[in-house]
Formats: C-alpha cells, structure tokens, sequence
C-alpha cells in the first residue's frame, strides 16, 4: 500500500472491504477492494479472486478498469478504476417519481449493450447485472459496468448451471436449474431497462418463493404511456420466458430505436481512454529491458537498519577483540564464475536465518526463517566479464536487499530461472518477477514486471511447490495438480505438444499417477509422484532422462524425445524408487529411497562422478559416494554437488572458473570441498545454475546447547 493512501471505507461485502484511496503518484482516486485469501477455503478463494482474472481480460470504457493486484497484510487488494457518480440504483432512487426522458434511458443503455457486447465476447457471463453494479462517472453521464465477482468464464459448452445472482434480477431457467448461457444476462439487462423506464423492479415479492413464481409466469406491469411502442417492444423481447426467443446483443443493438443513441456514443463519448496503466520498467536493470527480456532481481530496496557486506564482516569474523563475536545463525556460500574457493555472502542482518536459496543465471535469492526474500545484487562489473587485468577469484561486493512491498507475507519458497524468479507464500499463493521472456511469468503475456506479481491463473489453488528451467515452469498443487508454462519445444512442458504459453496450463497425468514435486531442467522436465516413480518428458539427449529402452545384445534404443510425462524406461531405475533428482545441462543425478546416488546423461566433463564412456547410457552408481549418507544433490552445467550428512559437500566435473569450488582442471571423482570460515555445520539448501552454486548452512547444534 507504500503507492496508495487510504482516504475511507466505502463498502463492506461477504469477501472483504473496499476502500476508496488515492494514488500518490498522480493523486487519482481508485478503489481498492481488499479480500482476506489466507481464511478462506479453495473454493470460496476461487470464487473471490474470480474477479481478478474477469477483469484483467476486459478492457472496455463501459467497464470499471482493473489496475493491479497485490499482496498486503495477507489479503488480496484489488485495484480499479473509482466511478465517482456512484451507483445507477442510488441514482434511480433520487429521481423519486420523475421519470427519465426516453433520450437518457437509451443513453444508459446503449453504454451498457456496448460493454455486454465486449463482456460476452471473451466468452464471459457476468450472471449479477443489476443497478447496484452498474457505476456512473461524476456528469452521470457515463456507464460503468462492475462487480465481476461471480462472473463465469464459459468452455465450449457455452452453459453454466450454478444458481448465482441477485434473485430479483435472475432468469426463468435458472430458477428452474436449468442451464443458462449469455440469454440470462439478456434477461437481467431487460430488467435494468425496465427499472430505468419506471424506476421500480418489474420482479419484487415479500418472500422468494412468490418472488420466483411471478419471474416463472413472466408477469409484470407495463411502462408508461409516455414511452415508444418501440422501447416497449423492446423490454418484452428481452424479458420473453423462452431465452431462445430473447434477442441476441448483436439483434438488440441493430434496433432502429438504438440507432441515434449508438452513433452519438461513438462520436460525443467515443474519445475515452481504455488503455490499462502499465508498470514501468524504468527501474528494471538495464540488460533486462528491450529484445531480451527483463531482471532477475526485481525492483529491490535497503531494509532499513539492514548490514552492509563490510559491517556484517566486522561483526561476525572480527577475532580481534574489538567487538564481541556473535553468534552465528546462518552462512550462505557462493563459488563458480571466477570465484575459485566457497565465498561467504552478506546476509540482511545477524539475527538472519536462511531457510532456501535458488541461483539463476543473474540471480542470487535466499528465503528466511521468517518468511522474508531477498536478493543479493550483482556488482556493478559482471564476474563472467571482469576488466582487462582483472584476477581470477576477485572478490565481488555483493549486496542483499529485501524485496520492496512484501513485508506482509510469508514466503515459503523460492526458484530462479533466466533473469526471472518465482516465490511461493505460506498460503499457496504463487507470484512471479523478472524478465517476461517466453511468458515464464504466467501473466499471460510478455511484459517485464518489476515487482512480485501474483500468478493470477493459479489462485483457486493452493501451490505446494515450483521449479524454474532456463525458460519454463512447473508448479505442483497440493491436489497433486500440475500447471506448466513458458517455452515448449522439445515437449518440455509436457503438454502432448511443442507449443509455448504464457499461461499455466495443466498437464494431464493417469488417475494412479499422483506428482509430488517437480524439476525443471534446461530443455526437459522432471516429476516424482508420492509412490517415489519417476517421470520424465523433453530432450532426452545423452538418455539423461534415463528414458531409453534396453534392446538385444545391452544395447539402448534410443527415445530422442517425449512432449509427456513418461516413466523413466532404463534400468536399473525402471522399478527404482526415487527420492530426490537434480538435472544440469546435459546430466541427471538422482537420490534412490535406500540412499544410493546414480547419475546418467553427458559424462564429457566428468560430471557423472565416474569413468564412463559417454555411449554407455546406462545409470550407474557413483563409485565414490556408496556408503556416504547423501542428502541433497545438485546439478550445473558441467558439474554436480552432492551434500552428505554432517555437513560434508562433495563436487566433482569441470573446475575452469571456480565451478567445483576449489582450482584444478577436470575431476570425475567426488571429493570434499574445503570451507574455512567455520568447522562444523550443516547445510540447508544447495542450488546450482550454469556454472554457479549457492550454498545454505547452519551450525551444528551441540548437545546441551540450548536452541536460539
């Protein structure tokens, strides 16, 4: 809310409240309905934030404007247009028995057949018009359809069957349950125009059953005499008790009585701005904008009383004697790009307790214990570009900052793809920022977004956990549900086809397959279901899916790739439970229930962990790693890291440029990396993107100790 001021509440409904505010950055007024998600269940969430997706679809000068959403004190807080004359029914109301000129009611009306018109074509049933929703500007001149909160997006059916609406506006054939498409809004829009010609209902009873009875029989009291025959034709047409002899919008507009009125629209009002108020991306890096796509980082601001890299060094590995050593809660280590041995990274403050971090191409993000994100910002000189004399294991002045306006809501976890980034909150709520290349945002469009936005597509579910490729997403929901989106060829989004979205679509999986968590690779995908099987869908260049089948003589027929999720096909992993996987470029390693690590795909660089002929294909343990306690591992471009209980971190493939966290050449066997800054801890979360790893650690708790 740091962009807007409240001014008062104008509004108390079933899901929230809504405040009319003003923007600080230009002072318009706009209201804000605020609606608490985090206690409603999925069902009543859907049905709330139904509103959010309507109108982000609509863009019409007859229909109130939708300007963002976001996130605060754990409600949703939709922002739209404010229509200062206030409602058509208030207005009707002060008219007392003077009735309105057939000029103005035509008037009215042709601004809401326009607005219908664009609403049913996004195969949309608004299915609650009434006076109530229907807005006027400050002159009362122009008409503002709102309130789209059970609105129903229609499939090819084009019928909807839930009992919705206000009951006096509500059509025959929903109160008999039958279904019901755009003709019922035909009918509510008949009773407007009946209500704007004698400024009452034409359905009111003191109770509802006699309510639906005089709706069912169709009976209601005719105009005034002093309106056209043609007006009221036109009242009777629209209100007809069969809805396949109600008027089709297209039928009502072509009405010669509608005529005048529609030509002085798009002459005297035709001039309104309908453009949506994009978000700049001025404050994007300057490598995030233009053919490319946007940053990874968002749009970051200092915490206050946050620690500077310099302060936080003096504090915590100052032995000196200066100032008292506190201690310690948290390290995060970063080596690879230059950066030849395990760096530790300033964290926000001291008190920091980092609970998951993710590395993307330019992005380094980090989730604390208490639920906040942040982001370490990249020096100023790129370390993949260092200047002309510049040393190789130069130390960069990385910087945390906490992501602006996420204060109020707990994040339980974060991902990184190419220069763009995904957090979940505690409540399911999945949001997205960075670069909208590919449409990897899952905004349903391409547009860079500089701050968290909310994945609006997903906001009936509640996601349990995301993974970012290079330019693609999975996210898996606590139904065992599966949405993907992004870039889709090679069939990475497992789809059945090779097309890209940038809408989360769901992929469909048999009734006994129930996924868990997913894992997006660079060209491929991952899944596991809760019964530890493995699915793969992608590339499978170098079998790194493990998706090749065994055929006479050892030898593999190679699948070179699938657009589904398909059980993994080489042995010995075919009946193998599974109980973790990380995927590089072209390599896959995988944790099995009983604790043994395999590895498979490219061996070029040693990054299987063994000497192996890279035509083998099949999946084999890692010699060195039999025996040891493996818990976490992980998989870059050339190299992989595998995390062993006790705090023990292994790497092992290409070392040029600080990849194995250590100097050398190529090392295909698994060896220990040595951290200096402290003896004994264990690590909490390992990720490793391109040829960069960042690496999560807690001390190890002694016996006795008390817990901070």
């Amino acid at each position: 809310m740091e962009k807007y001021q409240r001014i008062r509440v104008v509004g108390r409904g079933a899901y929230g409240t809504v405040h009319l505010c003003k923007r600080i950055s230009d002072r318009k007024l706009i209201i804000i309905k605020e609606i608490p998600v985090e206690q409603m269940t999925k069902d009543e969430r859907q049905s709330a934030l139904n509103e959010v997706k309507v109108l982000s679809m609509l863009d019409h000068p007859n229909i109130i404007e939708y300007y963002e959403n976001f996130l605060e004190d754990k409600a949703l807080m939709i922002v739209m247009e404010y229509a200062q004359g206030g409602t058509l029914y208030d207005y009707l109301q002060q008219k007392g028995d003077n009735l309105l000129e057939e000029e103005q009611i035509l008037h009215y009306f042709a601004q809401m057949l326009l607005s219908l018109q664009h609403v049913h074509s996004k195969q949309i049933l608004h299915r609650d018009l009434k006076t109530q929703n229907i807005l006027l500007d400050k002159k009362k001149e122009v008409v503002k359809i709102g309130d789209f909160g059970i609105s129903k997006v229609l499939s090819s059916k084009s019928k909807a069957y839930s009992v919705v609406g206000t009951p006096c506006y509500i059509s025959p054939e929903l109160c008999e349950g039958k279904p019901y498409n755009q003709k019922s809004d035909i009918w509510a829009l008949g009773c407007v125009l009946y209500e704007l010609a004698s400024l009452k209902r034409a359905f009111e009873a003191q109770n509802l059953p006699a309510l639906i009875l005089k709706i069912m029989r169709g009976t209601f009291s005719p105009i005034s005499d002093k309106y056209s025959k043609e007006l009221q034709s036109l009242i009777l047409s629209m209100l007809h008790l069969d809805p396949n002899k109600r008027p089709h919008i297209n039928q009502i507009m072509a009405q010669p009585i509608l005529i005048n009125s529609l030509m002085n629209l798009y002459t005297d009002i035709g001039m309104l701005p309908c453009t949506r108020v994009q978000s700049p991306l001025s404050s994007l890096p300057g490598q995030a904008r233009g053919a490319t796509g946007g940053g990874g980082g968002g749009k970051l601001s200092p915490r206050p009383g946050s620690a500077t890299r310099e302060s936080l060094a003096s504090l915590v590995m100052d032995s000196s004697g200066g100032l008292p050593k506190p201690p310690v809660l948290c390290s995060v280590y970063y080596w690879g790009s230059g950066i030849s041995s395990p760096m530790l990274l300033p964290l926000p403050s001291s008190d920091t307790q980092v609970e998951e971090v993710s590395i993307g191409r330019t992005q380094k993000a980090a989730v604390t214990k208490n639920g906040r994100l942040f982001v370490w910002e990249a020096p100023t000189v790129g370390t993949d570009s260092m200047l002309p004399g510049a040393t190789e294991g130069q130390v960069p002045a990385f910087v945390p900052r906490y992501l602006e306006g996420q204060s109020a809501v707990t994040i339980q976890h974060v991902a990184c793809g190419d220069l763009f980034t995904a957090c979940l909150t505690d409540r399911g709520i999945l949001m997205t920022f960075g670069s909208g290349a590919n449409g990897c945002l899952g905004h349903g469009n391409f547009n860079d977004v500089s701050q968290a936005k909310i994945v609006e597509a997903l906001l009936g579910y509640e996601v349990v956990q995301v993974s970012c490729g290079a330019c693609h997403v999975l996210a898996v929901t606590n139904d065992h549900e599966v949405f993907a989106w992004g870039r889709g060829d090679n069939g990475r989004l497992g789809l059945g086809t090779q097309e890209s979205h940038s809408l989360p679509q769901q992929v469909g999986f048999e009734e006994t397959e129930q996924p868990c968590s997913v894992q997006c690779g660079v060209d491929c995908s991952m899944l596991l279901t809760v019964e530890n099987k493995l699915l793969c869908c992608g590339n499978n260049r170098y079998n790194k899916l493990a998706l090749d089948t065994a055929g006479s003589g050892g030898s593999l027929r190679h699948i070179e790739e699938v657009h589904t999720f398909t059980p993994v096909s080489t042995p010995p992993l075919v009946n193998t439970p599974i109980k973790q996987v990380a995927m590089g470029t072209s390599h896959t390693i995988v944790i099995t229930e009983q604790g043994e690590c395999y590895s498979f795909g490219s061996n070029q660089f040693g990054q299987l962990g063994y000497n192996k002929r890279p035509t083998d294909g099949y999946p084999e343990k890692i010699p060195a790693l039999q025996g040891v306690p493996v818990t976490m591992v992980a998989g870059g471009d050339t190299f992989s890291v595998a995390v062993a209980a006790g705090g023990i971190v292994y790497s092992w493939g290409k070392a040029a440029r600080g990849r194995l966290g250590r100097s050398g050449d190529i090392t295909d066997i698994p060896q220990p990396i040595t951290f200096t800054d402290q003896d004994r801890f264990n690590v909490t979360s390992v990720s490793c993107c391109h040829g960069n790893t960042l690496l999560a650690t807690c001390p190890v708790q002694q016996p006795g100790t008390p817990r901070e």
